[in-house]
């Protein structure tokens, strides 16, 4: 079940994306995201990681690095590119994040990827693809790449590297204490380049709307979709949790009917039967003996 929440919570990210140019900064929306719910989790796990502080300190640099990857580059980098991209490139780069975290499972992991997992990650990719390019394949050689592609880019291949350095850097924390950790390690970034945003001529003052922008990131792409990610992981793999990333331009393509607007077509239905299928045959059981 978790599988197919989990890019739910995440396409609530492409509304914010979409509703922040001209209301609130990537740096500042960032960090409201991370320090708001980094401070909710806190207080969740907070004798959990009093308890643990030595064993925290000894590894701090691997909640800096993952702060990094995980909530400045995923985070404020993907507010950036959307400023200058159009999503359906956002969409065709981020299919290719579970690929990449697939492949470096198997490579440094030791995953174990069967032949009916393989085709799941095909047949989703070409679900995606068929949604992004709203069934006309034509349209693949028409993209058009601005400098937004080069930062949403540098974001897919940093989800792929948050991803395996959790699993490369086993810890025994729980799912909610080791995500408040990397949260602090995440604002240790974004708050000189927040204050440094705030400097520059023309930032738009702090309003209402950037708060609900805010505390929406904080809790449904913050700190549920990342919780529940974390806790996945632990269970299924990051190669097979990876594969949920598939479902997000469909579940965006819902959300932005809702509440933009935007409308439905054919190529959302024809794109859902072939991702569904896909992420049930990545995400089953591998068996004892790899194919």
């Amino acid at each position: 079940m978790a599988l197919w929440v989990i890019p739910a919570l995440w396409a609530v990210n492409y509304i914010i994306a979409r509703k922040a140019p001209g209301v609130v900064e990537p740096y500042a929306l960032a960090l409201g995201r991370w320090g708001l719910a980094g401070l909710i989790l806190t207080v969740i796990a907070r004798h959990e990681l009093w308890q643990q502080r030595k064993a925290i300190a000894t590894v701090w640099y691997q909640y800096v690095v993952l702060g990094f990857f995980g909530m400045l580059v995923c985070g404020a980098w993907v507010y950036l590119g959307a400023k200058t991209t159009v999503a359906m490139n956002i969409a065709l780069i981020y299919a290719a994040s579970p690929v990449l975290i697939a492949l470096g499972a198997v490579l440094w992991l030791g995953e174990r990827f069967s032949r009916t997992q393989a085709a799941g990650v095909v047949l989703a990719l070409l679900g995606v693809v068929h949604v992004v390019v709203k069934g006309q394949w034509g349209a693949l050689a028409q993209v058009q790449w601005v400098t937004g592609d080069l930062w949403i880019v540098m974001a897919m291949v940093s989800w792929a590297a948050y991803a395996l350095l959790q699993k490369i850097w086993p810890s025994s924390l729980s799912p909610t204490a080791r995500l408040a950790a990397i949260c602090m390690g995440g604002v240790a970034w974004l708050l000189p380049c927040s204050l440094w945003e705030f400097a520059q001529p023309n930032t738009p003052a702090w309003g209402w709307e950037a708060s609900a922008l805010v505390l929406a990131g904080a809790l449904l792409p913050g700190v549920g979709a990342y919780w529940i990610y974390g806790w996945a992981q632990k269970i299924l793999g990051a190669s097979r949790v990876a594969v949920t990333l598939y479902l997000g331009p469909l579940y965006a393509a819902v959300g932005a009917y809702a509440v933009l607007g935007e409308p439905l077509g054919w190529h959302h239905l024809t794109g859902a039967l072939l991702i569904f299928p896909g992420v049930y045959w990545v995400s089953r059981t591998p068996g004892k003996k790899s194919t």
